[in-house]
């Protein structure tokens, strides 16, 4: 099964409960109930959870379009998130809790989406703690139109944790939102520098902006690339293909929305352009699970590890996963 015959059936659902007016009243506090219910129904979240325990038995590289997908959309609601949750359980042997499911690493603080989850799989750099959450144990991270939220966990059931714990996957997830969503802000800027005039001809005619598109074109490809080496595995990434895919995917964030916004100039930043939706979502994904510099650390000590490859080995290693 290609991409597009995977993803097409995901992405139709998507725009029919996801579309920008959808994630206006999801941020502004309406619920996810309905967009929740449809995932559901589809049996996307079972998609990475083994045929064994009742699963579709997909791996992360087969679904790793999905979750540019639901970058692309902005969704508010922690699919990805829950699909993978969904699959370590399923391998623990622990019973899925119905409802949205977060992941949390280290302090858990500002995790996205949380105000809109159900459960936390926390990880404590110990074990795995699924959690219960309600209004009582998180607080709104504060930022307008957010969902992230602050998590203060008690009650919980302990799972064995992976190796690398959960910050690779999350990192890894993070990374592919964001080249879903710059692939959707480099659509829409284009299509706006080629429908606003000024001085008788389209914007996009102007060498200036040419020039800003191209490098928009080249950093939302950075993104992709990098996304697509932290999800060619199973299921979990190494903490290497993380850094990757998270410290590129990063960086490469800050300059998309930066020129996402110049090119629409003044309209763009209004709460009414559904540009925000996409802006506001690549700063809280490149903050998330660690930033572009944290990554970056991981990423040369992993390289200075490996003393036996050159470089150009090192990064063919990273790029073919077993």
């Amino acid at each position: 099964m290609d991409d597009a015959e995977f993803l097409d059936p995901f992405a139709r659902l998507l725009d029919g409960v996801s579309s920008p007016a959808q994630v206006r009243a999801a941020q502004g506090g309406a619920g996810i109930s309905a967009l929740w219910s449809a995932i559901s129904e589809s049996g996307f979240l079972d998609a990475l959870v083994p045929e064994e325990a009742g699963g579709v038995g997909l791996t992360l590289r087969a679904v790793g379009s999905l979750v540019e997908g639901l970058g692309a959309r902005a969704t508010p609601a922690p699919v990805a998130e829950t699909m993978v949750a969904r699959a370590l359980l399923a391998e623990a042997g622990v019973a899925t809790p119905a409802g949205p499911i977060v992941l949390a690493t280290g302090s858990a603080s500002r995790v996205p989406l949380a105000m809109v989850a159900e459960h936390v799989l926390l990880d404590t750099g110990r074990a795995l703690l699924l959690c219960r959450l309600d209004e009582g144990n998180r607080r709104s991270a504060g930022v307008p139109g957010s969902l992230a939220a602050d998590l203060a966990v008690s009650g919980w059931q302990t799972i064995e944790r992976p190796a690398d714990g959960l910050r690779p996957i999350a990192a890894v997830l993070r990374a592919a939102q964001i080249a879903g969503a710059a692939s959707r802000l480099l659509d829409m800027t284009v299509a706006y520098a080629n429908e606003r005039s000024q001085f008788g001809k389209p914007i996009g005619k102007q060498q200036a902006i040419q020039q800003q598109l191209s490098v928009m074109a080249e950093k939302m490809v950075m993104a992709r690339m990098a996304a697509r080496i932290g999800t060619g595995y199973a299921l979990l990434p190494t903490p290497a293909a993380a850094a990757t895919a998270k410290s590129v995917a990063s960086a490469a964030a800050v300059d998309i929305a930066a020129i996402a916004h110049a090119v629409h100039g003044a309209i763009g930043i209004s709460e009414e352009h559904d540009l925000q939706l996409f802006t506001r979502s690549l700063h809280e994904w490149r903050a998330a699970d660690g930033s572009e510099s944290y990554w970056s650390a991981i990423l040369g000590r992993a390289r200075l590890a490996d003393e036996a490859s050159t470089s150009a080995d090192f990064i063919r290693t990273l790029s073919s996963p077993a």
